[in-house]
């Protein structure tokens, strides 16, 4: 027990220095990326990369079932059931790997249709390109699904996070001198195609060597493959809906606007990835955790502590990072990716400002679907998608990348706040009332540093990268000073500290 808390410590704190290292990564490489590719270029890359990962929605959402039911078998000592569980996955993801091919074969030939009207001869075949080899990459993806839910479910995270670490440093140690000499985008694919194989092997000997996973194929029973079928129906219409929500606003552009505009979509979205990121590196170490609680049949007082407990810590954080975002975002994008880019901002903005609710409550994603009850979600989820889909069209073609990032913005309201927190209160069981009051102080603490942000702002322009930096330690500083004092409780002050403490050691 003991070795797997040091595991769950040592894996959140992986988690944000993965995260740290993907943000100055990001704010080195991205413009760095854009000067040798230019605006049109990284359009088609960023259009080649949203069309392909739709490839990704074959994986029929198996693999957030995987933790659940190795679970079920765990708490009961049903080790050949486990074996038989990881030859199904083994041989399903194996078949979708095939599967990913085939039918991303079909997307290259309909590239030409779907992208003819804003994109020359010359780009399309581009994109198709791009799409070759993207294609290998995702079909690589799905085999080793398996071994990585086997990692999660051990609980092995820290692991977990150094392969993402290396392969965050690797992206860009190896892609900018191909960039140097001229490769372009061709080049970048044929990097993650690279590093996706790497991690792949890397996943096979950890869980062979260390972890002894082992595979049985003699004696599964279809009625498993079933009730994993049946329990994952819903997660992949669930996917469905986020691939839509997250990326056909790209695709979208592409076929009304042109690459230029995705361009400047995708540097606008590209903060909520990050937003998003910092988000689940504290949730994700909750899984097997959260799956381990309802397999035990605990009561939702305990899911209650760790909903707010968890949520309270993400929306510390993700807070400060939006209204700094809204604070000093518009000069950071003018410098950082040049100019056209101008736009960008408003995306980032309009799309991070409703999704700091659902981020700072995906625990419940996991508590739902720990309890089988992850079904509304998905329809609700899966309608709101499609309704963005039919709104995003018009917006797009008339108002650009900000009127499809509204058309976000709406569908992340409707489904991902309102109706969800009802579910979460009414059905699943949750108290929604007691989760929001704890974001009250720590509300009023950010409040008073967005306006003391303001303020110095107002008085002091912001005309360098000098004075962004000033700022924003400045702004960073009040609030979590404030929150230490005035916004904190007990035990979160104790963490602190204990971290400080480990930190000087």
């Amino acid at each position: 027990m003991h070795k797997n808390i040091n595991q769950l410590k040592m894996g959140t704190l992986l988690s944000y220095v993965t995260i740290a290292i993907q943000n100055i990564s990001a704010i080195i490489y991205t413009p760095l990326m854009l000067h040798f590719l230019g605006q049109n270029e990284y359009g088609l890359y960023q259009l080649g990369s949203s069309t392909v990962s739709y490839l990704g929605l074959l994986s029929l959402g198996f693999g957030s079932s995987y933790v659940k039911f190795y679970y079920e078998y765990k708490v009961k000592n049903q080790e050949e059931e486990i074996r038989k569980l990881n030859g199904i996955f083994l041989l399903v993801f194996c078949g979708l790997a095939v599967l990913s091919c085939i039918v991303g074969g079909g997307m290259i030939i309909s590239a030409d249709a779907l992208f003819q009207n804003s994109l020359t001869a010359a780009d399309v075949q581009q994109v198709r390109i791009l799409m070759v080899i993207l294609i290998f990459s995702m079909a690589v993806t799905f085999p080793n699904i398996i071994f990585d839910c086997y990692i999660t479910a051990h609980e092995r995270y820290i692991f977990q996070r150094i392969m993402l670490i290396t392969v965050t440093i690797l992206i860009p140690v190896i892609s900018l001198p191909l960039l140097y000499m001229g490769y372009r985008s061709t080049a970048l694919v044929l990097v993650n195609l690279a590093l996706s194989v790497f991690r792949f092997c890397m996943n096979i000997y950890y869980c062979i060597v260390k972890l002894w996973m082992k595979f049985q194929f003699r004696g599964m029973e279809l009625n498993v493959l079933k009730k994993v079928g049946t329990f994952s129906m819903f997660i992949f219409l669930n996917e469905i809906a986020s691939q839509i929500n997250l990326n056909v606003d790209k695709i979208i552009l592409g076929a009304v606007q042109g690459a230029t505009v995705v361009a400047i979509y995708s540097v606008g979205s590209q903060f909520n990835q990050y937003f998003m990121n910092m988000s689940t590196a504290v949730s994700n170490v909750f899984i097997p955790r959260v799956n381990r609680l309802v397999a035990e049949n605990k009561d939702n007082t305990v899911l209650d502590q760790l909903f707010i407990r968890i949520g309270r810590i993400q929306y510390m954080i993700l807070s400060a990072v939006l209204v700094g975002y809204l604070l000093y975002g518009k000069f950071f994008i003018s410098k950082w990716a040049g100019e056209g880019y101008e736009s960008a901002y408003y995306v980032g903005a309009l799309i991070m400002i409703p999704y700091i609710i659902p981020l700072i409550q995906n625990i419940g994603i996991e508590i739902q679907r720990a309890k089988n009850m992850h079904k509304f979600r998905s329809t609700i989820y899966f309608i709101i998608a499609l309704a963005n889909l039919g709104i995003s069209v018009p917006l797009g073609k008339y108002f650009g990348a900000t009127g499809a990032a509204f058309g976000t913005t709406l569908s992340t309201v409707i489904g991902n706040i309102i109706m969800m927190n009802w579910y979460y209160h009414k059905k699943v069981g949750l108290n929604i009332p007691l989760f929001f009051r704890n974001l009250v102080q720590p509300s009023i603490i950010l409040a008073v540093a967005g306006v003391e942000g303001m303020v110095v702002k107002y008085f002091f322009a912001v005309d360098s990268w000098l004075d962004f930096l000033i700022q924003v330690v400045v702004f960073v500083s009040c609030y979590f000073v404030m929150l230490y004092f005035w916004g904190m409780n007990e035990k979160e002050k104790q963490d602190v500290q204990h971290m400080l403490k480990r930190g000087k050691k």
